[in-house]
């Protein structure tokens, strides 16, 4: 078993390993938890280390506080990181870099979402698997409002979570949503009063922790066949996947402890 320690290189954003779990919090309160470039930068590499450990078997994201998930990104960059062509490239790369190291993540991840949660901090949560959020939440996507480009990833990953629809209205309009017509909408999945957040949450890191990880993953990633167009379609990979998990000895000890009537003990193996 690996024995990851786990140490942010920016005290802006914060982790911790609980049981199964790898949080992994933004802690930029002063300005909503607004991703600044250092905490762009931190999430791919906390999440190479993760991928490799196995005590992990769920990530966590969350904002620190209470008034915020994500408010965006950190707009007193723009001026440095944003103002000449060769800074858009690089700002626009580490960004993609670390959304996509969330979406091709081969474990579960969760949003943990409570206060705002806006462009950036949308961009985050839906490069997520699953999202919850308290009913204080607001949703917003104001690139309209600002004038920026937006990357085909992130609108890909919003049309395919909501339909373009849906997506249309949001983006078109920049306009805010509360957590009860997000839920609606399909971009979170469940909804709680804040002060029951911590036990919704629970549920979801103590089911990752003793249900079956390589189904799990095998099941997120032939998730992620389907989404691609027919062309691009493995199916090689999607029956390799699912013959990993009846070879597997999770496999034997699921059979096993549902003969026994008990609760299953699985490894990942």
């Amino acid at each position: 078993m690996t024995t990851t320690s786990y140490e942010s290189p920016t005290e802006r954003v914060q982790t911790w390993l609980d049981a199964a779990t790898l949080h992994i919090r933004f802690n930029n309160p002063a300005r909503h938890n607004a991703l600044s470039v250092d905490m762009w930068e931190a999430v791919p590499a906390l999440l190479s280390q993760a991928q490799s450990d196995d005590r992990v078997r769920l990530v966590v994201f969350s904002g620190a506080g209470e008034k915020s998930f994500v408010s965006g990104a950190d707009i007193s960059q723009f001026e440095d990181m944003r103002a000449a062509q060769e800074a858009v490239t690089r700002y626009e790369h580490m960004a993609e870099n670390a959304l996509m190291s969330i979406l091709n993540f081969s474990k579960p991840t969760l949003s943990c979402i409570r206060g705002y949660c806006i462009g950036g901090g949308v961009n985050v949560a839906i490069s997520c698997d699953i999202r919850i959020a308290s009913t204080d939440s607001v949703f917003s996507i104001p690139a309209a409002r600002l004038g920026l480009g937006y990357r085909y990833s992130a609108m890909k990953n919003l049309v395919d979570l909501i339909g373009p629809g849906a997506a249309k209205d949001l983006f078109f309009t920049a306009r805010k949503i509360d957590a009860n017509e997000a839920r609606s909408l399909g971009l979170i999945s469940r909804v709680c009063e804040p002060e029951q957040l911590p036990a919704l949450l629970a549920e979801y890191t103590s089911a990752m922790a003793v249900n079956a990880p390589l189904t799990i993953r095998a099941a997120k990633a032939i998730t992620a066949e389907i989404l691609k167009p027919s062309p691009d379609l493995d199916r090689a990979l999607c029956q390799q996947l699912i013959r990993g998990c009846f070879d597997s000895a999770d496999y034997a000890e699921g059979r096993k402890a549902f003969m026994e009537k008990r609760k299953p003990v699985f490894i990942g193996k």
